[in-house]
């Protein structure tokens, strides 16, 4: 078996297929932690038909639906720790909802605006 190393020392193939063995695709690395990251942020930018700034929001409005629900069933057992459960999922709900407003105010707002003056 060639390691890198022997492969390196040997004239660059000749054809059409030669000039393309720089992209071939790696997956041991697209497998890795970071190939995944790199892979998603590509996905991202790729669905540029999505309205990724609506969808950052219902997912924080669906996030306070689901932590207001567990929040309040936690808090029927009335335990010293359901109520600290409650206590911890009133903080989430209020960080969810500061989000879902920061991002109606910077990103759904002003692409409403956009919308009105064309």
């Amino acid at each position: 078996m060639l390691s890198a190393l022997d492969r390196r020392d040997r004239p660059p193939e000749e054809g059409p297929a030669a000039g393309l063995q720089g992209f071939a695709v790696d997956k041991t690395f697209l497998s890795s932690l970071k190939g995944i990251l790199l892979e998603t942020e590509l996905y991202y930018q790729r669905f540029d038909r999505l309205n990724w700034p609506c969808l950052d929001f219902l997912r924080c409005i669906s996030a306070i639906i689901i932590f207001l629900v567990v929040s309040f069933a936690a808090v029927t057992s009335r335990d010293g720790a359901a109520i600290a459960a409650f206590v911890f999922g009133i903080i989430l709900v209020s960080v969810f909802a500061y989000d879902a407003f920061k991002i109606y105010r910077t990103d759904i707002v002003p692409r409403a605006t956009q919308g009105d003056q064309q």
